[in-house]
């Protein structure tokens, strides 16, 4: 199936949608008129089922085939929550938000998979049920774990699950995507460093929480050059350091945090064991005391072999061979997909989105000449799982 003749057709409408949701971004679980908006749209397009509250502010909505309910069961997701950026793009539909913009594009993945909806509606040419997922809270807030907690699987049972993010940098029109590890993992860790304070004219008369926290900061990157596999991926980044209020006092203590990012689940619990380790036994050397806070944040997103050529043929039916990559580098991005992964196989493809600013930018804007590309490969992946 070629790019799907319908989706150009609809593509000004669903622009549209695109468009209003920009202007309106709302953030983490917040997502009370975007969700509206949403369970509006499936039920006008005669879901079967349309049900909102799913983890706080989610919406599934439940669409058979031509036979009614019976048969397989799969499920298609976007994510519906914005970013705490203030937009700098000068735009028709700039947001009206202040400090509130979808600088990641999940405005286009909602209008996209509400576009594909509208279509399987209209036609059903599909056997058993489809199961769209419309989540909040991506960025930061785990709302994909929420909805599972919430019973998304036992309220909504799916074999399969898939997912599209649109990526900058690669040309519209384009996909990629690789089985295995497609994004990473993303801790957060926080460590707090307890000296002796005192007078800055008597160091020796202090342990210096600020030299202690600088020897731990650079002890820390020798986790990845030395305790970890060259060719296993793994990031530790400091990104905070807080310590004293005055220029004359040598502080009590000093505050450091950072993240850990990886591709392998047991890479991951091998870098928390050594930032402990590591932290606490630097620490110790200078008389100091480290206690470290370590925070699971989204596991890696784990792509099946078989649902990622499946993704991978669909997209190259749509677009053409030449324009599908099968060996995507992975990313140390993090996604919340990554929980519905965990429960059921499935895969998470890159779709382009141009020369367009990066995901996370405040200039970023999404493409809508990729709208129709992302509604083509929705539906035909849809009638590929579940063809007659």
């Amino acid at each position: 199936m070629p790019l799907l003749n319908r989706a150009a057709d609809m593509v000004p409408e669903i622009t549209l949608w695109r468009q209003d949701l920009h202007r309106h971004p709302e953030v983490l679980y917040a997502v009370h008129r975007t969700a509206g908006v949403v369970a509006d749209k499936l039920r006008a397009f005669g879901f079967d089922t349309v049900t909102e509250g799913v983890g706080r502010t989610g919406v599934v909505g439940e669409l058979h085939g031509r036979n009614g309910p019976g048969g397989r069961r799969i499920a298609l997701r976007a994510d519906m929550d914005a970013l705490p950026i203030q937009e700098i793009a000068e735009v028709p539909h700039k947001s009206t938000v202040p400090g509130a913009m979808h600088a990641c594009g999940h405005d286009g993945h909602t209008a996209m998979l509400l576009g594909a909806a509208r279509h399987l509606a209209e036609t059903r040419a599909f056997d058993g049920t489809i199961v769209f997922i419309f989540q909040p809270a991506e960025e930061g807030g785990a709302g994909a774990r929420t909805m599972l907690e919430d019973g998304l699987l036992e309220r909504f049972p799916f074999e399969e699950v898939y997912g599209l993010h649109n990526m900058p940098g690669i040309d519209v029109g384009r996909f990629a995507i690789r089985p295995g590890a497609m994004m990473a993992s993303a801790d957060v860790f926080r460590i707090e460093i307890e000296g002796r304070g005192g007078h800055a004219a008597k160091p020796q008369t202090t342990i210096d929480p600020v030299l202690v926290g600088a020897h731990v900061v650079m002890a820390l990157q020798s986790i990845v050059s030395r305790n970890a596999d060259p060719l296993s991926a793994a990031v530790v980044s400091v990104t905070q350091f807080h310590a004293g209020d005055t220029n004359n006092v040598i502080p009590q203590t000093a505050l450091l945090s950072g993240t850990v990012r990886t591709l392998d689940p047991a890479v991951r619990t091998a870098v928390e064991a050594r930032v402990r380790a590591v932290a606490e036994a630097t620490a110790a050397v200078y008389g100091a005391r480290a206690d470290v806070t370590y925070t699971p944040g989204y596991p890696v997103t784990v792509n099946d072999p078989e649902a990622t050529r499946l993704a991978a043929d669909v997209a190259r039916a749509v677009v053409g061979p030449g324009q599908v990559t099968e060996t995507a580098d992975p990313m140390m991005g993090a996604e919340d997909f990554s929980y519905l992964l965990e429960k059921r196989p499935g895969a998470y493809i890159f779709m382009g989105n141009g020369p367009s600013a990066g995901l996370h930018h405040p200039a970023y804007d999404f493409d809508d000449g990729a709208i129709a590309y992302g509604v083509s490969w929705w539906v035909a992946l849809a009638e590929r799982l579940l063809a007659r």
